[in-house]
């Protein structure tokens, strides 16, 4: 953590919060509250599935089965336990609950399947994902098929925001030790990391595991958002949908997966009106993207300060 680190991440928190005073006088109304605050749960969901495709290079599409433990444990934590606690508190350790739980199933999965690679591997965790959504349809606590209503409204978008923004900084600094780099030899060849000596299972399993808590959280966040939880909200799609995020930002980048996360979350809100329309239009980006840019909008590179002067340098020196 250096000085233009701490400097980034408390200017990105004083914009959140500069968003949230703006919510709070009125100056954005409830619909863009909304939209900002789903943008920030994508965030979160992105970037922890790019923890498991792009920095580990495996192919999970589980996600959306993660996102599901952790918004029905968080749910129940808040709805069913009738904890005397004040209401920021009781979100807080539901979202803590809702994470650990949802890291607890991406071990178990994770320690017998991430033996598998490839397409092996991603048609394990779609198993995964759907026997996931077809228990939450069958347990009558949570709702059964009706669904799981009556959630408090806890989430708004300073807390998404601020998670998120966590999110990023715990993955960033996992990248940059020596665990992430061992995770990324995974990811550059496998069999020379064994080679190596590196526990490639071990730091499967861990870059799994991280990953399942981000997206657990996003799902208590999500469950605090729409205050109604139903197993068709998890579905296939719904994993699709953040993998989109993951390869268009680039497959590696975290800040390429945020800006994808951003720029789909108003893309979607624009195709509200097509919404047949909407997931033919997100299969042909897909098409597109691995056609004439397979490697994503910055690859596995990262957006900083350092890089945007030296774009800015080398566009005056091409001028003079």
């Amino acid at each position: 953590m250096n000085k233009k680190k701490l400097l980034a991440i408390v200017a990105a928190m004083a914009l959140g919060v500069a968003i949230q005073s703006l919510i709070w006088l009125g100056i954005l109304n409830a619909y863009y509250a909304q939209v900002l605050t789903t943008m920030s749960m994508f965030m979160i969901l992105a970037t922890s599935l790019n923890l498991i495709n792009g920095i580990t290079g495996q192919f999970s599409l589980g996600h959306a089965g993660f996102a599901a433990v952790g918004g029905y444990f968080s749910a129940i934590i808040t709805t069913r336990l009738a904890l005397p606690l004040p209401g920021p508190v009781l979100f807080f350790i539901s979202l803590l609950v809702g994470g650990l739980v949802a890291a607890f199933a991406g071990f178990l999965i994770g320690l017998p399947t991430l033996r598998l690679r490839g397409d092996y591997l991603a048609i394990a965790t779609l198993g995964f994902g759907e026997i996931i959504r077809v228990v939450f349809v069958n347990w009558k606590y949570v709702g059964a098929a009706a669904g799981m209503w009556g959630i408090p409204g806890y989430t708004n978008f300073l807390w998404a925001y601020s998670i998120a923004l966590l999110t990023i900084l715990f993955i960033v600094n996992f990248m940059n030790s020596s665990h992430g780099r061992a995770c990324v030899s995974i990811r550059e060849d496998e069999i020379a990391a064994e080679t190596m000596g590196i526990n490639t299972t071990k730091y499967k399993v861990m870059a799994f595991t991280f990953g399942a808590f981000f997206a657990g959280v996003a799902g208590g966040i999500f469950a605090h958002l729409i205050r109604l939880l139903h197993p068709q909200s998890f579905t296939f799609m719904f994993s699709v949908e953040i993998l989109l995020m993951v390869v268009l930002g680039g497959l590696g980048s975290i800040t390429g997966s945020v800006a994808a996360a951003v720029l789909l979350t108003f893309l979607s809100e624009a195709l509200r009106q097509f919404a047949e329309l909407r997931m033919v239009i997100y299969s042909l980006m897909l098409i597109g993207i691995m056609l004439f840019r397979p490697q994503g909008l910055l690859g596995t590179k990262e957006l900083s300060l350092d890089m945007l002067a030296g774009v800015k340098s080398k566009l005056k020196f091409s001028k003079n």
